[in-house]
């Protein structure tokens, strides 16, 4: 068996898993229906809980159990230092927004995201296989606690300094995030993120050589050559976002899924418009148009800021103002059921390795 074969088998022997094809906990885009087919094609299903409150997360455990006996990872962000915000910049903003949706109200930008501690007892009440964290590390605490409930924890790297961390907080594996991921990127820290988006090619080598727990690969694969040419790059499973989405499963707006099928890699650009956090999208018109507007607020004020352009697209179909993320593997996504998917991805995987 070749040397890649051989430690994704293990990887799957120790995760409980037939398959190391593990989905992306994409915060927004968690349909049940999408970790359910996943699991019953033996890889990983996963939800990002960022948005959920915590009887969401309970629930979402509750229907991907009813509907599949595959494991699941539940994700969460590790939240910023409270924002600071400008008054004066926010209304800037405001205007500019209103010339691509609803008007914003004056106090949009006061919402706030769930309750993370409330968040976070709500995954270990649910019990996954596993809980991942994105933007950083859990409380030393919290990570404690996920082991002694026989929970792994795998830790989100977008550099070799990052995942070296990961593994001497106790992390069981790290995920190796490369530049080419589509939506946010996973760095600990927000200032710098821009300055160190890191391929994939380039990272994943550098950090299966640092460190001694699995790695998994994610950013920009989408077919069987990417996921053979990770393993042969040292990683142990990969983990898939932007590939899965244009499946049935999957459920995003028809326009997003119709978009990501035309989109070439120069056609996807890192901004901050959304949310005020790095992420990767489809270059549309509001992208453009805010690369040249008032400077982005600091995460969590621009999401909720943007909120109401983003739920007026997603309601019109309007991809130019919708929140469209995508990895610059777009293109290679496939509209087909994600279960058959899954099982055509690894096959071709295997053929491409000798087996």
């Amino acid at each position: 068996m070749h040397q890649a074969l051989a430690r994704s088998a293990a990887f799957c022997e120790r995760f409980g898993l037939r398959v190391p094809i593990l989905l992306a906990p994409m915060a927004g885009a968690s349909a049940p229906s999408l970790s359910i087919a996943v699991g019953r094609a033996g890889g990983l299903g996963a939800a990002g809980c960022l948005l959920m409150q915590p009887d969401a997360i309970r629930a979402w455990a509750q229907e991907v159990r009813a509907g599949s006996n595959g494991a699941f990872q539940l994700n969460l962000w590790i939240p910023d230092p409270p924002p600071a915000r400008d008054a004066e910049n926010e209304a800037r903003l405001r205007a500019f927004l209103g010339q691509h949706g609803p008007e914003v109200a004056k106090n949009a930008g006061d919402a706030t995201p769930p309750d993370f501690a409330a968040q976070c007892e709500a995954m270990l009440e649910a019990g996954p296989a596993i809980i991942s964290s994105v933007m950083g590390l859990y409380p030393p605490d919290f990570g404690r606690r996920i082991k002694q409930r026989g929970i792994a924890w795998f830790a989100i790297a977008t550099t070799v300094a990052e995942a070296r961390a990961a593994e001497a907080a106790g992390a069981d594996a790290v995920i190796a995030q490369g530049g080419e991921a589509g939506g946010h990127r996973g760095a600990f820290e927000a200032d710098n993120v821009a300055e160190q988006v890191v391929g994939l090619f380039a990272l994943l080598p550098a950090i299966a050589d640092a460190v001694r727990v699995p790695v998994i690969a994610t950013g920009g694969i989408a077919d069987a050559r990417g996921i053979a040419a990770a393993l042969l790059l040292g990683a142990s499973a990969v983990q898939i976002g932007t590939g899965f989405l244009r499946t049935p499963e999957a459920k995003i707006a028809p326009a997003w899924a119709e978009g990501l099928g035309r989109t070439a890699p120069e056609d996807t650009r890192l901004t901050r418009a959304f949310s005020g956090r790095l992420g990767r999208s489809i270059a549309t018109d509001y992208v453009a148009a805010a690369a040249e507007g008032p400077e982005p607020a600091p995460y969590p004020v621009q999401r909720a800021l943007t909120q109401a352009m983003r739920d007026a697209a997603t309601k019109s179909g309007d991809l130019q103002h919708m929140q469209a993320w995508a990895g610059q593997s777009a293109g290679l996504a496939q509209a087909v059921p994600a279960e058959a998917l899954v099982g055509q991805l690894w096959e071709g995987a295997k053929g491409l390795l000798g087996a």
